[in-house]
């Protein structure tokens, strides 16, 4: 299963219709919605938070949050 958690730095994935249920409200009112465009721009030095771009807008998240998200990989 392929979550934000699991992209590498730079890697793009889709959000999938999936996890709607387990965004949080926050993340869908900021762009975070099923088929939106996620890229993986940097990792923090601990490995938490992730830094992603969504749609062009740079978000933090927790890697808790990012491994439910669940994505689908760009070819």
């Amino acid at each position: 299963m392929n979550t934000i958690a699991t992209l590498l730095k730079g890697e793009v994935g889709y959000i999938s219709e999936d996890s709607l249920d387990v965004i949080p409200l926050k993340l869908l009112e900021m762009g975070c919605l099923p088929g939106a465009e996620v890229a993986l721009v940097q990792i923090a030095p601990l490995k938490d938070p992730l830094y992603i771009c969504v749609n062009g807008s740079h978000l933090a998240i927790r890697k808790e949050t990012a491994a439910q998200i669940k994505i689908l990989k760009a070819n």
